[in-house]
């Protein structure tokens, strides 16, 4: 996966040039926020947090506090979510998701069902330290039933490793026999064996289940399963085929139709955009006939839609 990001550390990188460009930026009336957008695109998200520190030995003042009140909306939300180291965005999405009224699933599902092992056990160390709680425990004093159970599985971040050549016969067999192949739908089954295999594995499991019941694995999953269960277990066969065709259906679902859903859009585009944002374009291209970039050119508007542009990084035409 290295090196598929857009987003690439600066070469000739000074944190104190770079800190003195974004308070010039921000000082007297009025805000350049051209200069902002420009110059916070086009560094690491380490590099940033280099500037950040470097702005306040220089001027006292706290970097985020300082862009949070002279910038507004949503490109606000972006340039701030850029500026947060990226397991802190991802505690702060999931607390977001979870404290007040309602639960906003779809974050949860995205996030669990997307990082790697090392990546959850990294977000539930830093969630117990800035929030006094297990993640587990909000989780599960948040969500209820089969949802439930995926979600603590996932948690866990126990996936086996490689593929287990002598199980991919009896894990389809024991799929099809817990969907298809019966009247009614043994959940377990399918939260234990998607929840607890490599992707690896899981890809040799589909072609053997395709092969045994005629369906493709998402397929029976829609028929045999309903509401945030078949969510999240939809997201974990998208992801175990490929992360960046799981992102790219997700930024093609956050924008099409009328309104956008720019949290999503947000979200997606800050955490991958130093990891895999080349292989999410060509996903996206591959699967709708359009670009990422005439999407989000389409969609958005203002400073907003050109920093987003920028991290997207160019057009796949």
């Amino acid at each position: 996966m290295a090196g598929r990001g857009t987003v690439k550390p600066h070469s000739g990188f000074n944190a104190n040039n770079d800190a003195e460009v974004l308070y010039k930026a921000m000082k007297g009336i009025g805000t350049d926020e051209d200069a902002i957008l420009k110059l916070v695109t086009a560094r690491s998200n380490a590099q940033r947090q280099e500037i950040k520190a470097a702005f306040k030995t220089l001027h006292g003042k706290d970097l985020v506090d300082n862009l949070k009140s002279e910038l507004t909306g949503k490109l606000e939300s972006l340039i701030v979510a850029l500026m947060t180291p990226p397991i802190m965005f991802d505690v702060t999405s999931l607390r977001n998701a979870i404290k007040g009224a309602g639960t906003d699933e779809k974050v949860l599902i995205e996030i669990l069902a997307s990082r790697l092992a090392n990546e959850i056990n990294e977000i539930k160390s830093l969630y117990k330290q800035e929030h006094k709680v297990e993640l587990e425990k909000d989780v599960t004093g948040d969500t209820a039933g089969h949802f439930e159970r995926m979600l603590v599985v996932l948690l866990q971040a126990s996936r086996q490793q490689g593929i287990q050549e002598n199980l991919i016969q009896s894990d389809a067999q024991a799929l099809f026999a817990a969907g298809e192949k019966k009247c009614g739908t043994d959940e377990s089954q399918f939260i234990t064996i998607l929840g607890n295999r490599s992707s690896a594995h899981l890809r040799k499991v589909f072609e053997e289940y395709r092969k045994l019941s005629g369906y493709e694995i998402e397929e029976s999953i829609q028929r045999e399963t309903s509401g945030t269960l078949q969510e999240v277990l939809l997201a974990v066969a998208k992801c175990a085929r490929s992360l960046p065709g799981y992102f790219a259906e997700s930024l093609y679902k956050a924008m099409k139709g009328a309104g956008t859903d720019d949290q999503t859009l947000i979200r997606i585009m800050v955490c991958r955009s130093e990891v895999d944002m080349l292989d999410i374009r060509v996903e996206f291209r591959k699967k709708f006939a359009t670009s990422l970039h005439k999407m989000i050119n389409g969609d958005t508007a203002g400073d907003y839609r050109k920093a987003l542009l920028l991290l997207c990084g160019g057009d796949d035409a």
